[in-house]
């Protein structure tokens, strides 16, 4: 089998830090701070720390349907967080996010600022706070917590299994893509049929479930992930496919997926968020223009 070895685990593991692979020098098995920096801090009452990564991008996207939907208060200053130059280890993002992992939110709108982190705690804050995306009949709540709690439990398979081994691993192992890839053509199998029997991951209405899968399962159908739309024959998933459609025409997640984004088209990439008018003004192809 490729990627085969006849390594042999020692009876205590001890940390290599020169083990290769694309997020080598950010990984390490301790947590804190590396270095003293202070957070910059805004205008707005949301402060948001992160990258337009799939978590990033839920609470983007969030944010900007909160405001499309007229919720001012959800107005918000995104700051970049360079996770390959380690800014996630400085003091100031430790305090927010302990686990040293984007997104991180802290609110400022009242007496004392409340730190939030974990992307579908977000979620679940905004939304409550706002009075948006989350249902409040209890069957209808107990449903679409239990898809964004799915989208929490499932996507490290996708992310960390599937996406890790069969696109930043220093090497091809045969054993783990194939069992990665495996449970992520099950996952989208399971989206599959909720989907041929719903609108909505929770039902009829959107919510913060499908704010939450879409970034992941969503890119991955539409070819924006790891390249591996040909591998795992996305085509096949037609119900997912038709909800990834439906949810990328909405405005705010256009937008939001721009919101410190670092790859892509210059255009389509809008490093920081201070203003609305900043999607107008301010992203890369525009910034490159003036200079």
């Amino acid at each position: 089998m490729s990627g085969s070895s006849d390594y042999i685990p020692p009876k205590v593991w001890t940390w290599n830090k020169a083990n290769g692979g694309q997020f080598a020098s950010i990984n390490r098995p301790i947590a804190g701070p590396t270095h003293e920096k202070e957070l910059p801090m805004g205008r707005h009452p949301l402060q948001l720390y992160s990258l337009g990564t799939p978590n990033g991008q839920k609470v983007t996207i969030m944010l900007e349907e909160l405001l499309a939907l007229g919720h001012s208060g959800a107005e918000y200053d995104a700051w970049l967080i360079r996770i390959g130059d380690g800014d996630q280890f400085g003091s100031g993002f430790v305090a927010v996010n302990p686990n040293s992992k984007i997104p991180a939110l802290m609110d400022r709108s009242g007496d004392k600022p409340i730190r939030v982190f974990e992307s579908g705690a977000i979620l679940t804050y905004l939304a409550e706070k706002f009075g948006a995306f989350l249902p409040t009949e209890p069957a209808a709540r107990a449903e679409c917590l239990s898809w964004l709690f799915w989208q929490m439990g499932s996507a490290p398979y996708l992310g960390g299994g599937f996406g890790h081994f069969y696109a930043y691993a220093p090497t091809k192992i045969e054993y783990a893509i194939d069992r990665f890839a495996m449970e992520v053509k099950r996952q989208l199998d399971v989206l599959d049929r909720r989907l041929a029997e719903s609108e909505y991951l929770a039902g009829s209405d959107y919510t913060i479930a499908d704010i939450a899968v879409w970034p992941w399962y969503g890119g991955l159908v539409k070819g924006w992930t790891y390249g591996a739309a040909e591998f795992l024959q996305v085509e096949d998933y037609k119900n997912v496919q038709r909800w990834a459609d439906a949810i990328f025409s909405r405005p705010a997640v256009q937008r939001g997926r721009m919101v410190n984004r670092l790859s892509g088209d210059p255009s389509s990439q809008l490093h920081e968020r201070h203003d609305a008018s900043d999607f107008d003004s301010r992203t890369q192809d525009k910034l490159a223009a003036a200079e």
